[in-house]
């Protein structure tokens, strides 16, 4: 019988294999285009997991660290598969969190989509189903969370993979930049960059890298130009 907590972490019998776990907390199943990352503009599928262990002071999904609703994973395949997709995004709040998130991942790939999950780099990447591209969200100091990073989750990034930097000054780039040339990590996966929305302007970022030459690709918000705020969008 699964534990149920306040937390959503806890959903299992301990030792028993995470990727069993038969039920998760949601905050929301919809449909809509992909705002970020490689597959920008493509319509999606996203499954929003409850809870999260940070609070970076730019936070957009806050309604999701805690509530949300139990359902089993063979609801959640249904209630995707309604869609038809092509594309499947699992996020947060920090999807790693739950540990059901492995196995939910597990059977979107055997359903033949394509997965992808967002996470912030706080948990260990080491377990997700190697069909998954993995889009980890590096915290910098202008988050408020640069101590949560794993940097262990680095050396464990592939060619599939991307990882993104969210920007919310100058002091954030300079030191994007310096990580990146100090681990290699245009050499190992896709670097991404984005400024906070409302708070550094795009094209200034965007000069920033063509002054410097990154080998990173640029991008902004494309959900929160087409519909601001608003929630399963």
């Amino acid at each position: 019988m699964p534990i149920v907590t306040d937390n959503p972490a806890h959903t299992e019998a301990p030792g028993q294999d995470p990727r069993s776990t038969g039920r998760l907390r949601i905050s929301e199943v919809f449909y809509s285009l992909q705002g970020e990352s490689r597959s920008v503009g493509w319509p999606t599928v996203f499954v929003r997991l409850t809870g999260c262990p940070l609070r970076c002071g730019y936070c957009d999904t806050t309604y999701a660290f805690q509530g949300g609703e139990w359902r089993e994973r063979d609801e959640i395949l249904r209630a995707v598969a309604a869609y038809a997709p092509r594309f499947v995004t699992v996020t947060g709040g920090e999807p790693l969190a739950q540990r059901g998130c492995l196995g939910l991942l597990e059977q979107l790939c055997d359903a033949g989509y394509e997965v992808s999950l967002e996470t912030s780099g706080a948990l260990d990447i080491g377990g997700v189903d190697p069909r998954v591209v993995v889009v980890m969200d590096l915290k910098t100091p202008g988050s408020g969370e640069v101590a949560k990073n794993r940097w262990e989750n680095l050396a464990l990034l592939r060619a599939q993979d991307q990882l993104k930097f969210v920007l919310c000054d100058r002091a954030d780039y300079d030191w994007a930049c310096e990580l990146i040339a100090q681990h290699d990590l245009s050499e190992r996966c896709e670097v991404l960059m984005s400024p906070v929305h409302g708070q550094l302007e795009a094209r200034r970022l965007a000069e920033w890298i063509l002054e410097d030459r990154l080998a990173v690709r640029f991008q902004i918000q494309l959900h929160k130009l087409l519909w601001g705020e608003a929630e399963g969008r």
